[in-house]
């Protein structure tokens, strides 16, 4: 199942959709930091600087067949939302939103995941929905803090969950995602626990090199920034079991 990244950071979500064996054919990141991360762990994955240029056409002169991309996913800035901001949400220069939502309308994949602070759900997350609901796709939404995947933090998330409506899937998103959780990662040939233990590896490893080092600035902005990669690891393992299913049948 191919994956597009948007927003990608210094990779939490990609290393989780790796875990589900899902394959990251692009990111589109504009800091210099995250993107020499990127580039260390996925060298053969372009990597695009501005989602504002970002273009289906842009994907395909690349060489990127677009049709084959079943999944998208975006962390987009949490800034207009965040609690310990202004919350001036689409007010904010840095609502980009609307460019995720532009480039899944050309894409049209069959799964979309978005990412964002609890402070999304009283500002933003409406419009979100309403968005994706105009272009067919079914949505739901969950909240997982970081603590509940063994993190030394809360750190609630939200996370989007969206299928385009085409697709036959039995019952609701949440049912699907909830109710083959299990099996999806048997499936995956991964348990949860492993991917846990993955998780903080690659945690502490990046924590005891932020002091006396260089990037040590750099380091900690991305960390706060990223997503708990067992956070979202369980809903895209079960998406792509789900996946897997539909596209057999």
């Amino acid at each position: 199942m191919n994956h597009l990244s948007l927003f990608s950071g210094i990779g939490g979500i990609d290393l989780a959709a790796e875990w589900a064996e899902m394959k990251t054919v692009a990111f589109c990141e504009r800091e210099p930091f995250p993107q020499k991360v990127l580039k260390k762990h996925w060298p053969d994955a372009p990597i695009y600087d501005d989602v504002k240029t970002l273009t289906k056409e842009r994907l395909e002169a690349d060489g990127i067949d677009t049709g084959a991309i079943g999944i998208i996913s975006a962390g987009y800035p949490c800034q207009p939302e965040s609690y310990a901001g202004k919350r001036k949400g689409k007010d904010d220069n840095r609502w980009l939103w609307p460019e995720a939502f532009r480039i899944i309308q050309e894409i049209q994949p069959r799964w979309f995941v978005g990412e964002n602070v609890a402070g999304h759900i009283t500002m933003g997350l409406d419009s979100v929905l309403t968005d994706l609901e105009s272009i067919d796709y079914e949505a739901q939404t969950f909240v997982i803090p970081a603590a509940a995947v063994g993190a030394f933090h809360r750190r609630d998330r939200v996370f989007i969950v969206a299928n385009i409506s085409s697709l036959r899937v039995e019952g609701s998103c949440a049912e699907q995602i909830l109710g083959k959780s299990d099996l999806s990662i048997r499936q995956t040939g991964k348990s949860f626990q492993e991917a846990e233990r993955r998780f903080n590896t690659f945690e502490s490893r990046l924590c005891r090199t932020l002091h006396g080092l260089p990037n040590g600035v750099d380091r900690v902005k991305s960390l706060g920034n990223a997503v708990v990669p067992g956070q979202i690891y369980p809903i895209l393992a079960a998406i792509k079991a789900i996946d897997d299913m539909i596209q057999q049948s």
